[in-house]
């Protein structure tokens, strides 16, 4: 396994629609290890395939530390509710702004193995699919933002110490 470089608001692969995954090939289980490793590393909640240079619609979540999800050609099926939060996102690092999404989602995707599946995530694990979901399409938060994007306060003082 092996850390991914993350692309950074302005380069253009993060303005594009992903393409399906067919076959699942070992690099692709590999990026999909690369990518929990990366945002293990960068403290991240989740990371979609454009934001490490690979136009395919897969996404990795991890909002606890021990339940990783795996995402290949998500769907939203089903949303409820609203929450409004602080969202950041590693390819606009130190950065935060408000954001409006569904509570509840429900999503159908494949695993690595190309097994269908569901998965319902409340609160943060909803807020994390649809973000990453939205990598998929050329969407990045800040399109979604309510007001101006703010300083990650937190973080700079993390990065003090």
């Amino acid at each position: 396994m092996a850390l991914r470089n993350i692309r950074i608001m302005g380069d253009k692969i993060l303005e594009k629609v992903c393409r399906p995954v067919n076959t699942v090939t070992p690099r692709l289980r590999e990026l999909a290890k690369d990518m929990l490793e990366t945002i293990y590393h960068t403290y991240g909640v989740g990371l979609a395939a454009p934001q490490v240079g690979i136009l395919k619609r897969i996404v990795v979540i991890d909002v606890d530390r021990e339940h990783p999800h795996i995402l290949i050609n998500p769907e939203i099926l089903d949303t409820c509710g609203e929450q409004t939060g602080d969202e950041g996102c590693l390819s606009l690092p130190g950065k935060l702004g408000r954001v409006t999404r569904p509570n509840y989602v429900k999503v159908r995707a494949f695993d690595l193995d190309m097994n269908q599946f569901e998965l319902e995530g409340v609160g943060l694990l909803a807020r994390a699919i649809f973000h990453e979901c939205d990598h998929l399409d050329g969407i990045l938060y800040t399109s979604r933002v309510e007001g101006k994007l703010r300083e990650n306060v937190a973080l700079k003082d993390e990065e003090k110490k």
